[in-house]
């Protein structure tokens, strides 16, 4: 947790993708949460700590709660293009 002078709240993507389910902001893998670090550029920064990357808290709640979500559309139940 965060010191009272509002400092850091240091996780890992596990433990950030479990805290953001239980805070009801969204529901996701750290899979997602390692890619996203990977190719979005507005990521909050991320810190290697020996073999984990952990991210504050503090500003990765606010970029998942304002994010807009995009599912993947299901390609497996659309005919082949060349059958439609």
């Amino acid at each position: 947790m965060a010191d009272d002078k509002g400092g850091p709240d240091m996780v890992s993507f596990r433990e950030l993708t479990r805290r953001l389910a239980a805070d009801g902001v969204v529901t996701l893998t750290h899979q997602r949460v390692s890619q996203l670090a990977r190719t979005d550029p507005e990521f909050p920064p991320v810190v290697q700590i020996g073999r984990s990357k952990a991210v504050d808290y503090t500003l990765a709640r606010p970029y998942f709660a304002g994010r807009t979500l995009r599912p993947g559309r299901r390609t497996d139940l659309e005919p082949p293009a060349d059958q439609q």
